[in-house]
């Protein structure tokens, strides 16, 4: 019976807070904070979309230009020009493996002839094997031709590393060229009547993008 009677007291009491909660308009906690977490994921979508579309930071040729000019190929990494890196270190691989074969063999023949016009015998053995038995008027010659290679290897590599300059600076400058279907050339014979010539006539043509009017958000 004292049974009946707590259980039955239990179910009035349940009964009168639920009673009080529905009165003040509230709820139990646990949904207070599933409707707080919707309140907050619904405004971080509208300030997401009030803020608009992401920019694209533009592209600056300038970077590109001293990035190379400090290192080849990385103005080409900076245009995301990835596969004109290997072609440029492949181009200048080409004077530096010159340059040092020249330089050798420059100081290989200077070396001989120095010994022999200045009859060394002292550090005959110091001559290369096979300069050993060159006459010195051949020496001379091939030193100044070694030597003359070994300037042209040079001038080469300065000459390619500023094409890597300028390649980085002309596709850098291109990169946000408009070549979308807004662009047409129209080439039209024409006649010059002052020089009484024919002549070709080049016309550019930009067409604009249709503006879109969206409509604006409601403001609540």
């Amino acid at each position: 019976m004292k049974v009946s009677i707590t259980i039955f007291g239990i179910i009035i009491f349940l009964n009168t807070v639920s009673t009080a909660f529905s009165r003040n308009g509230s709820s139990l906690p646990g949904s207070n904070i599933h409707e707080k977490f919707l309140m907050d994921t619904t405004g971080e979508n509208n300030q997401k979309e009030a803020t608009g579309p992401i920019i694209k930071k533009k592209h600056n040729p300038k970077i590109a230009t001293l990035r190379s000019a400090i290192l080849p190929g990385l103005g080409q990494a900076y245009n995301r020009e990835y596969w004109k890196i290997p072609i440029v270190y492949g181009a200048l691989a080409i004077p530096t493996i010159t340059y040092l074969y020249n330089n050798t063999w420059y100081k290989r023949t200077r070396d001989a002839y120095n010994i022999k016009i200045n009859n060394d015998t002292a550090h005959f053995a110091n001559i290369y094997p096979i300069l050993q038995n060159v006459d010195p008027s051949a020496l001379q010659t091939y030193r100044n031709s070694f030597r003359k290679d070994r300037d042209y290897s040079i001038l080469w590599f300065m000459i390619l590393w500023g094409l890597n300059v300028v390649d980085a600076t002309v596709y850098g400058h291109l990169k946000d060229f408009d070549v979308s279907n807004n662009l047409s050339l129209h080439i039209e014979p024409t006649y010059n009547p002052m020089l009484s010539a024919p002549g070709l006539s080049f016309t550019f043509s930009f067409r604009n993008k249709h503006n879109i009017l969206k409509p604006l958000p409601d403001v609540r």
